[in-house]
């Protein structure tokens, strides 16, 4: 008792002031915000720049394929210039990537916006851990850690509420000038950052930068266009294909190769004596590497929904984005109180068990929305589909996010963030971009079919429309591009309960495919630690 009383003292006089955690949890927020902003906003853009959905998806795909790319370089970066130094470098480039996303004038430019996002995030990511680690202690740093993880889930909150407030009644665009301002006041906390000790003596692992870079993006791309290109054989939009398959599938398995390129060279680069681009202690035990997984599938699901929602609202229903941020708000809501209260259990019940009831919840919620969503998300069976997610996906999030921290010892706080940040943004980028093909391929696939077989809809009709690039539009949309054909109103109105069945369908399959995920990934979760977080020895080789 003595002992714990003079290590309160300790903690008590050297207590730290937060406002370096305000910088940090803006740094998280920034990002975090930015991203739940583009679903909020999809309507808005289409409208503005007059593309499909799937375009201002390339967007969230391209910020988070270069954060994943990205991270581990960023990692190094910290570690050789000093975390302090390189984070507030970052913001400002981010601010900068921000007033050109609210100024863009194309989805040409609105992407290249998002890239530069993503690199800067790329960036940011791996200093929030290790500039916790620098500035603070004991108690300090585990509130520090914690806020840090609610971090993200009230960014996404926030995104969707002033989103979708901002998105009906101005537009688009005052969402991401909102960043310019918070970039700016995490930039000047960021001046209270303790000072950070350069290293110069890091090296930067060059080809593995590549490795990873290539190996990400080649992933990330390939997912993205499987739709576009053709999931086997080539599709007349694809840029070329390999002996008539499509490039898709192709750049998928590329990337894989590539990443295991990546794991021998930097297994080699250790054995040799010199810095790897990761330090591979983070990823060693299957405890670990379960983390990951799991983290993975969860951020994946997470990313899959929060694109398919906004695009049923908006695209689908024609609805504005306020409907869409009300819709989601339960949601939002139950992954940032989940994500602050699962700590509660940490003394209760172990890691994997944990896992296994999350992803349990994940797993019957989409299945419980697959089975009862209709064309109104506001009632209350789908609502109470979302909570439910809610609840397992903030649980998990925060869960395994604790699992990777406390294994590894502090010196490698910059490579758990960037093992943290290339997973999440990496999912992210698959979800989103999974999501999209997935939903218009059976959307295509439905309509093709249904097309084909009506009786009411003849051939001629069917050669003044262009079926070989089917995506969701609203019925109202379908109905203005009927106008413009020789289509009588029985056509119209068969075209109009064809596309209407079509799409619910499309979107039922996808979440009883995303439910079979949820419920797959029970199978990794049971490598995580079967001890409490509460007991964690204090040597980390001790729960490897």
């Amino acid at each position: 008792m003595a002992l714990d009383a003079d290590v309160t003292g300790q903690d008590a006089e050297s207590r730290e002031s937060w406002v370096p955690l305000m910088a940090i949890v803006l740094g998280q927020m920034i990002m975090s915000f930015n991203v739940a902003s583009l679903p909020v906003a999809l309507g808005g853009m289409v409208a503005s720049f007059d593309v499909p959905p799937t375009t201002v998806a390339t967007g969230i795909v391209m910020y988070g394929m270069l954060v994943a790319g990205f991270v581990m370089l960023g990692a190094k970066l910290s570690q050789r210039f000093g975390p302090s130094r390189v984070f507030r470098g970052a913001i400002l480039a981010f601010l900068a990537a921000q007033v050109l996303m609210t100024l863009t004038p194309t989805a040409t430019l609105m992407i290249t916006a998002q890239a530069l996002c993503g690199l800067s995030a790329a960036v940011i990511v791996p200093c929030l851990v290790a500039l916790i680690a620098e500035n603070y202690r004991g108690r300090q740093q585990a509130t520090a850690v914690g806020a840090l993880g609610s971090a993200r889930a009230a960014a996404g909150v926030l995104a969707f509420v002033i989103g979708g407030v901002l998105g009906t009644h101005i537009g688009w665009r005052p969402s991401f000038g909102i960043l310019i301002v918070a970039s700016a006041i995490a930039f000047a906390a960021s001046l209270r950052l303790k000072p950070s000790t350069p290293h110069p003596d890091v090296r930067i692992d060059l080809l593995g930068v590549v490795l990873a870079a290539a190996a990400i993006i080649c992933i990330s791309f390939g997912f993205n266009n499987l739709n576009r290109w053709g999931l086997g054989w080539a599709r007349p939009g694809a840029p070329f294909d390999l002996l008539g398959l499509s490039p898709a599938p192709v750049l998928i398995i590329l990337g894989i190769v590539l990443g295991q390129a990546f794991l021998a060279w930097t297994h080699r680069a250790r054995a040799q004596g010199r810095t790897p681009l990761l330090a591979l202690e983070v990823v060693d035990s299957p405890k670990e590497r379960s983390a990951v997984y799991a983290l993975f599938v969860v951020v994946a699901l997470e990313a899959a929904l929060n694109f398919l929602v906004p695009l049923y609202i908006q695209i689908v229903q024609g609805r504005s984005p306020i409907a869409t941020a009300v819709a989601m708000m339960p949601f939002n809501l139950t992954v940032f109180f989940t994500a602050m209260l699962v700590v509660n259990l940490y003394d209760k019940m172990t890691p994997r068990l944990i896992a296994r009831c999350s992803f349990v919840i994940c797993t019957v919620a989409l299945l419980w929305l697959a089975f009862v969503v209709r064309n109104d998300w506001n009632e209350w069976p789908v609502l109470l589909g979302l909570i439910l997610f809610g609840i397992g996906q903030g649980a998990l999030v925060t869960l395994l996010f604790n699992v990777l921290v406390t294994a590894s010892p502090k010196e490698l706080a910059s490579d758990v963030g960037s093992l943290r940040g290339t997973t999440q943004n990496l999912a992210s980028a698959v979800g989103t971009a999974v999501a999209g093909a997935l939903v218009v391929g059976l959307l295509s696939s439905a309509v093709l079919g249904r097309v084909t077989a009506s009786p009411v809809l003849t051939e001629e009709l069917r050669a003044q429309v262009n079926l070989d690039n089917i995506n969701f539009v609203s019925n109202d949309r379908l109905q203005a591009v009927l106008s413009n054909t020789t289509a009588s109103p029985e056509q119209v109105a068969e075209a109009v309960r064809i596309n209407t069945e079509a799409r619910l369908r499309a979107l039922k399959i996808g979440l009883l495919i995303m439910a079979g995920l949820a419920l797959i990934a029970i199978i990794p979760s049971g490598g995580l630690p079967n001890y409490r977080p509460g007991n964690i020895p204090p040597d980390p080789e001790a729960v490897r």
